[in-house]
């Protein structure tokens, strides 16, 4: 394995966690949304990562990369609201199934994870940079 394959497994894993933190950033924005342009409430969606061999050997290194991003499959938050426009025949607002809790741990999840990766380019960096030292006697 290359040392410099180190940079591509931490820079995919870092693309997939970004992504990872822009869909957490979607579900917090609509947590309380009612209804969106297609006339449903708003689903929350999850992103599914996938290994990928990175070069042409697929059993030299490994990076990450999001195979897709589905949507939950939880119910609609239902609130009895008679009075909100909104409400169905028996007074019944449909909300998004965003949980707020679980949003908030999968963005801690990711930032970490995120930080992480940037952490072991650095110290793979550094490593290369005190390799180079060794080289020139220092």
């Amino acid at each position: 394995m290359s040392l410099f394959n180190i940079f591509q497994v931490s820079s995919s894993a870092m693309t997939a966690q970004s992504m990872r933190l822009n869909t957490v950033a979607s579900n917090l924005a609509n947590a309380d949304s009612i209804v969106t342009s297609d006339g449903k409430a708003y689903r929350s969606k999850q992103v599914v990562f996938e290994a990928t061999p990175m070069g042409g050997d697929a059993s030299v290194s490994t990076g990450v990369r999001v195979r897709q991003v589905v949507e939950s499959a939880a119910p609609a938050r239902m609130v009895y609201d008679p009075k909100n426009p909104a409400a169905d025949a028996k007074g019944y607002v449909s909300y998004s199934n965003v949980n707020v809790v679980e949003e908030m741990t999968n963005m801690i999840s990711a930032s970490r994870s995120y930080q992480a990766n940037v952490e072991v380019m650095n110290t793979a960096k550094s490593l290369m940079m005190r390799t180079l030292q060794i080289g020139q006697g220092q």
